[in-house]
This record gives structure tokens, C-alpha cells and sequence, in this order.
């Protein structure tokens, strides 16, 4: 999508405008659409012309005036058919119109050339978004990025626009209207007319650059405030848990208040701008207009070149006006896509080498070898960690918190390079082949299935987006929940909700099972799949994935030992070393920290069944030895 001589990332230097938009350029010039090139080329020959007929308007005004007023002198140089008044006025009004015309022309040309330029950028970001690393989406909040692009998006087609159909016409108009007061009426009126366009522009730069930093902190507030109602709103259910709803009110609240004042300023500003714009402009006018009334006393000019003169200054105003909303929008625009510029320019972590292969499978072993890593450099991870998972084996990874398991298989997926050591399948590093072909073959179920917001086929079919409905159905059987969504109203087109909160969390896992069925990798990660279920569930879930293993390389996260006791080997890892090796029995002989938490975990579930029992049995009214309650 991105124009192919566009190589380099596009940098937001909001101190320098032009190499900005001199970046935008190829967007707006496509390298790969002449079609677009054209229209943008029509559109400058039609802009051009529009401002040839612009400049006619005044004309056929004097002329118009001066017929009126018994100046036949003054239309010598014209044709015959043109020296009427009621002629004059028709040709000054048919200007008007085709300027007119012609404007929209102009405009209608550009649209696609526009909006096209803004789908590639926002293509473009939203691509780069998901090639950044996991760190980077751990580290951002999700309700201000999304923020950003949407303003950064606009602010694109506002750069876009105003600058191609707005301040090319605007230099247009003022140089010809330059041309034309010397020319027809001398140096004095070039000159006020240059001073007065100077100082004008002067005061709009000064006056819009002091605005800047007052819309800065009001798009500040703005991300601030949608990004505490974008977690309020999906954290609902423990605000609720809390009571916190009015707490939440009073956060959203205060960042609103602080957009408030921005925004006060914002209009306040603009209105003083506004104000000095037209006192520079009527003091430039008042001294033209004066020059010209003086002259027409003495007889040097007609009554049709007074008014020539007001017409070609009211409208230069319509431009100079522009000049003025124009720099405020480019800088504006540019304020806006800061951020998302910035985002482009963040580079991603993790990035296939030049020469990457694609990964050839041939039996899906897998091979952690002297393996360090550190999320930040002064708490080490994994130190030194040696794990093999032989093709169609089970190797579990178990251990206290923090010991370092899920990132073993945030490492394998490659969402982080490890520091140290190598981690290859079936022989080849992860970091010589491309990304793409190392995830096509591993399938995850994760502890805490997400859901999207869509329905139960779409989110099942997400493992292999071409399978037909037949085997999206075969998928739901294996993963043990085809009759329940059968037992839905939609059926297969139920809708799970926002992040799946209208399934349950044992139906969720159900589903992030089906698609990995559906997706059919040699190696799979099951990664806490079941820690937080309760242990029916749990024992139903680990049915289905003891399915789904078969036959499969798999490397188990585990925090219940009882889903892990039939694994063809069990690593316990301690402090990012690994601390005991070997098969369920072996390490419950050995007596060590796998046996110490063997313990722990069979009392605790002991002791779970047993209050479950005591419950059960108060709720029949039973109590003392099965003896009736009183």
C-alpha cells in the first residue's frame, strides 16, 4: 500500500513545515497510480485557469461602472459587443460563475488523490502498529493510541489539502494581483499592497505559533480523557466489583476540565487573531483606497478604477484570509499527526534479517540452548536455560511466579529476541527465518483467552480465515463446544461480546481450542490453559487439549501440576535457572521442589473439595453425620 519509492520513515518537524510535506510528497504523488498523477495535474492546469478568470471579475466591475457612469474612454480597448453595461454585468456575473465553476472542478479532481494519500498513511500505521514489538503494546495505552491515529489521520488530510488546493491559488492571486497594481497603477500600490500582505502573514505566523502550544494541551487533555473512559468502560465490570463509578466520574472529569480551559483558550485566541488579521488588512486597505479616491479628484483615474481597486482588494482578502487559516490548519495538522509521526519512527524490536528463509518443518522439534533474557537489563530472566522438546513429545515447564515459564513462549513466538543463547525448530534459528512462517506452525492457548468482539464462527475460523463452515463445525466438536453453541439462539453467529465476556471462562478456552484445531500447527504451546478454570472445568478442558496435543510437539506452561503429570518430561525452573528435570514420578521421588509443591497443591485441592462437600451439604439441610437439621 505504501508508494515504493517511499524508503524512508516519514518524520514530523513541526520547525519545518515544507520537508514535512515535502515527505508527504509521494503520497500525494503516487508512484504507482497515474491515474491519481493525472488528476493531480488537471487539477493545477483548472487551478491556474480559476485564478486567470478571478482575476477578470474586478475588471468587467470597472468596466461595468465606468459605462455607467459615461466613460466610453475607459472601454476603448474593447470589443464592440462588450461596451454595453447590461453586457458588462452579465460578462462580470458569468465570471463569477465559471470561477466558481471551476473551483469545484478543481476540488472534485483532488478528493480521490486526497483520501488516498490518507489511506495509505493510516494503512501504513495501522500496519506498523502490529510489526512493533509486545513491549511496546505492554508499555501503550490503548484508548490514547487510538487517539492519536484518529487525529493524526485527519490532520493528514488537512496537510494534504490545504496545502495543494489552497496555498499554491493563494500565491497564485497574490502574485498577479501584484503584477497587475504595478503595472496598471504604479509602485506606490505594490508597495502598500506587499507591506500590508507582509505584516498580515507576519502576525498570523507570530499569532498561530503562540496557539500552537494551547491546541498541544488541549489535544493532550482530549487523549487523556478518552483514554481513562476507554479503561473505565472496559474494565466495567470492576468498577462495579467496587463501586468506583463515581471515582472514574471525577478522573474522566478533571482531564475534561483541563480540556475545558484549553479549549477556552483555543476560541480566545482565535478570536484575537481574527481581530488583528482585519486591523492589518483595513489599515493597508484605507491607505489604497485613499491614494485611489485622490487620484480619481485630480482626474487620473475613473470611478470604474476606485472601485477596480476595492474589488482586487476584497478579493485579495479571501486569500490572504486563507493564507491565515491555511498556516493554522498546516500547523494544526502537523501538531496532530506529531504523535503518529513518532509512532512511525519507533522501530520495531524484533525484525526478520535481510536473507531470512522461510522455516521448513520437518518434525517440530524444538531446542532452548543456554537461553538468557531480561526484560530490563537489571533483573535477568532466564539464565542459561537448556530445554529440548523432541518432535510429538510433551515437555512441561512448571515453577513458583516469575520464574520465567510464559516467557519461554513469548521467545519461541519471537515477540522478544533472547540476549543469549539460541532457541531453533527442527535445527534452524528463530531469528534466521521470517516471523511469519515460524507462527504459522505453532498454535497458543493462552491463559486468558481474548476474544474478538464478533462471533463465535468468525473468532474459531481466526485459526485458518479460508476454512469453510464444515470444518469451523469439526473444530467446535473436537474442542468439546459444538453442542453448546448449537444450543444458542444464533447458533454459530452468536456474538461473544467485548473481549468474549458474554461466554464463560471455560467456554472462552473452549473456542481458543477449536482454533488452534482449526489452525492444525505441528507445535503447540499451551500456556496456563487451565489455571483459571475450577476443577471440573479444568478436567474437561485438559480432555480437550490432551486431543488437540496428540501426535504434536508441545511445550506446556503449567501452574497445576495435575494437568502435567502424564508429560514426557517436566521442567521445574527456580529464580530463571532450572532447579529439577524428569517424568512426574521420578521428580516425586526425588523429594524436591516439585514434590514440595506436588503437596501444596494436592491439600489445597483437598481442602477445596472438602468445603465444596460441606456447602453441598448445607444447602440439603444436612449437618453432624447426615442427622436432619433441627
Amino acid at each position: 500500500m505504501a508508494p515504493q519509492n517511499q524508503k524512508k520513515t516519514v518524520s514530523a518537524n513541526t520547525s519545518n513545515p515544507l520537508e514535512t510535506i515535502a515527505n508527504l510528497w509521494p503520497y500525494m504523488w503516487p508512484a504507482d497510480r497515474a491515474d491519481l498523477k493525472m488528476r493531480v495535474v488537471w487539477a493545477t492546469v483548472i487551478l491556474v485557469i480559476a485564478k486567470v478568470v478571478l482575476i477578470l471579475v474586478p475588471y468587467f466591475f470597472k468596466w461595468a461602472t465606468d459605462a455607467l457612469n459615461s466613460r466610453p474612454d475607459a472601454l476603448a480597448s474593447l470589443p464592440q459587443f462588450l461596451t454595453g453595461a447590461v453586457m458588462l454585468v452579465l460578462a462580470y456575473n458569468l465570471a463569477r460563475l465559471l470561477q466558481a465553476g471551476l473551483n469545484q472542478l478543481r476540488d472534485a479532481l483532488f478528493a480521490s488523490v486526497g483520501q488516498h494519500a490518507v489511506r495509505q498513511l493510516a494503512y501504513r500505521t495501522f500496519v506498523h502498529m502490529h510489526q512493533l514489538s509486545l513491549r511496546f503494546h505492554l508499555e501503550r495505552r490503548t484508548g490514547g493510541l487510538s487517539r492519536i491515529i484518529e487525529r493524526g489521520t485527519k490532520g493528514i488530510e488537512t496537510i494534504v489539502r490545504f496545502t495543494i488546493l489552497n496555498s499554491v491559488p493563494t500565491l497564485i492571486e497574490f502574485l498577479l494581483t501584484a503584477v497587475i497594481f504595478w503595472w496598471g497603477y504604479g509602485f506606490s500600490y505594490l508597495f502598500v499592497t506587499a507591506v500590508t500582505v507582509w505584516l498580515y502573514i507576519w502576525f498570523t505566523v507570530r499569532a498561530s505559533d503562540w496557539r500552537i502550544a494551547i491546541r498541544r494541551s488541549m489535544n493532550d487533555s482530549d487523549t487523556d480523557a478518552n483514554t481513562k473512559a476507554i479503561d473505565s468502560l472496559l474494565n466495567f465490570e470492576t468498577v462495579k466489583y467496587f463501586g468506583n463509578e463515581e471515582m472514574e466520574a471525577k478522573r474522566f472529569d478533571k482531564s475534561m476540565e483541563r480540556y475545558e480551559r484549553a479549549a477556552t483558550q483555543v476560541w480566545t485566541s482565535l478570536g484575537w487573531l481574527n481581530f488583528g488579521q482585519a486591523l492589518i488588512f483595513g489599515a493597508g486597505t484605507a491607505v489604497m483606497m485613499t491614494i485611489s479616491a485622490l487620484a480619481v479628484q485630480r482626474g487620473d483615474q475613473t470611478i470604474g478604477d476606485f472601485v477596480f481597486v476595492n474589488a482586487m482588494l476584497i478579493q485579495l482578502a479571501i486569500p490572504l484570509n486563507f493564507i491565515g487559516f491555511v498556516y493554522r490548519e498546516i500547523r494544526q495538522g502537523l501538531t496532530d499527526i506529531e504523535h503518529m509521526f513518532d509512532l512511525l519512527d519507533v522501530q520495531a524490536e524484533v525484525v526478520d534479517k535481510p536473507d531470512a528463509k522461510e522455516l521448513m518443518i520437518d518434525k517440530g522439534a524444538i531446542s532452548f540452548t543456554d537461553v538468557h533474557f531480561a526484560y530490563d537489563p537489571a533483573r535477568p530472566i532466564l539464565k542459561g536455560i537448556s530445554i529440548d522438546v523432541p518432535a510429538g513429545k510433551t515437555v512441561a515447564v512448571v515453577g513458583p511466579s516469575g520464574a520465567g515459564k510464559s516467557t519461554l513462549s513469548r521467545l519461541l513466538y519471537r515477540f522478544y529476541d533472547v540476549q543469549g543463547g539460541s532457541i531453533t525448530v527442527d535445527g534452524q534459528d528463530v531469528r534466521d527465518v521470517t516471523q511469519k512462517s515460524l507462527r504459522a506452525v505453532i498454535g497458543m492457548v493462552p491463559q486468558d483467552t481474548v476474544l474478538f468482539n464478533d462471533t463465535i464462527a468468525y473468532n474459531i475460523r481466526y485459526g485458518r480465515i479460508e476454512a469453510s463452515d464444515s470444518d469451523v463445525e469439526a473444530a467446535a466438536e473436537a474442542a468439546q463446544i459444538a453442542d453448546f453453541i448449537r444450543s444458542l439462539p444464533e447458533g454459530f453467529r452468536a456474538m461473544v461480546g467485548e473481549r468474549g465476556l458474554k461466554l464463560s471462562g471455560g467456554e472462552k478456552q473452549r473456542v481458543a481450542i477449536a482454533r488452534t484445531i482449526l489452525k492444525a500447527p505441528p507445535i503447540l504451546i499451551l500456556d496456563e490453559a487451565t489455571s483459571a478454570l475450577d476443577t471440573k472445568t479444568e478436567q474437561e478442558i485438559q480432555a480437550a487439549l490432551d486431543i488437540v496435543s496428540r501426535n504434536r510437539t508441545t511445550l506446556v506452561i503449567a501452574h497445576r501440576l495435575s494437568t502435567v503429570i502424564h508429560a514426557d518430561e517436566i521442567i521445574v525452573l527456580k529464580d530463571g535457572v532450572i532447579a529439577e528435570r524428569g517424568t512426574h514420578g521420578e521428580l516425586i521421588d526425588r523429594d524436591g521442589l516439585y514434590a514440595s509443591m506436588w503437596s501444596r497443591q494436592r491439600e489445597a485441592t483437598q481442602a477445596e473439595e472438602q468445603l465444596k462437600r460441606v456447602r453441598e451439604s448445607d444447602d440439603l439441610g444436612i449437618v453432624d453425620r447426615g442427622q436432619p437439621a433441627a
